[in-house]
């Protein structure tokens, strides 16, 4: 299956939203749907995880009369890092009640942690009925670094390996690479930003990372000229720069930061991303008459584009 789309089911930072004045852009935290070779990938597993594993369930039943018969849900969820607003999603995510649920959890924490014990404590020992361990689904969660790549086959679990080894192997013509680097422009333990390969087209998912003077040479180099280009851009210059509420070391970028990236990668397409909670529907049209020109598209929820 020669696909690669994308769909955004949540593109809010820091906190969830929900009233009349957000309707149009939506209210969830980050999460992206990629379908890539047949391949189920989650960028971030905010609140707007929640909806996709309700449409998940649905399609799993109609695809059959009985369990035997259903299609099992298969997954693999990239992490860019533990704040609350990018993994919120996780316990509601109804395919992880399924024992046929197959998920493979990837991401990284701060140095001497361990992924798996700091999302059981943050998400499920004291904030939640159940135990990570009691979850039905099969839940592999694995620990990442700069060195390795992720490479995802028909028919096979995922497959982690170092540059050295991944560089030394050849990678079958349907074969999805996904590889990485973290970024420690964010506090408190810096964040990965994620590429996604398949057929000579790539996505680049830079959310919750702040710019340097002169770009950020180490994601210009990651992201050279990707197909498509997700960014965060949380504040305005007006409000990044505010002489009372500076949102300066918040970790976060501005619009002329993302698309500057954009820019300097030579990314053929570029979304904006992580919206603060308090731009609403008007707020973000104005944002979008100022940047339409420069060949940039606002996130929304339910968005979807094709890169293949």
């Amino acid at each position: 299956m020669s696909e690669f789309k994308v769909k955004f089911r949540g593109v809010r930072g820091s906190y969830p939203v929900a009233n009349e004045k957000y309707l149009k852009y939506g209210g969830n935290t980050s999460c992206v749907e990629v379908n890539a070779g047949g391949h189920l990938i989650i960028l971030d597993a905010g609140t707007g995880l929640i909806e996709l594993g309700t449409e998940l369930m649905t399609e799993y039943i109609e695809s059959g009369s009985t369990i035997t018969e259903r299609k099992p849900i298969n997954a693999v969820i990239l992490i860019s890092h533990i704040h609350q607003d990018h993994i919120i999603g996780i316990p509601f995510f109804k395919p992880m009640h399924l024992a046929s649920t197959k998920l493979y959890l990837f991401g990284g924490v701060a140095q001497d942690e361990k992924l798996e014990t700091e999302l059981s404590r943050l998400l499920f020992t004291k904030t939640f009925p159940l135990d990570l361990g009691d979850i039905a689904a099969e839940l592999k969660i694995t620990d990442l670094n700069e060195t390795n790549y992720i490479i995802l086959s028909k028919n096979k679990p995922p497959i982690v390996e170092r540059v050295y080894d991944f560089y030394s192997r050849q990678c079958g013509d349907d074969d999805v690479v996904i590889s990485c680097y973290k970024s420690f422009a964010h506090p408190q333990s810096g964040v990965f930003v994620y590429k996604i390969s398949y057929k000579g087209k790539s996505l680049v998912y830079a959310s919750d990372k702040e710019s340097y003077p002169g770009g950020d040479k180490k994601l210009i180099k990651f992201a050279r000229n990707c197909n498509l280009l997700i960014h965060d851009a949380q504040y305005t210059t007006e409000d990044y720069l505010s002489l009372y509420t500076p949102k300066q070391g918040f970790g976060h970028s501005t619009y002329e930061m993302a698309l500057d990236a954009k820019n300097q990668i030579g990314a053929e397409k570029l979304v904006f991303f992580h919206y603060d909670p308090a731009y609403d529907d008007d707020k973000i049209d104005e944002l979008t008459s100022v940047y339409e020109k420069d060949n940039a598209i606002m996130a929304k929820e339910g968005l979807e584009i094709e890169l293949l």
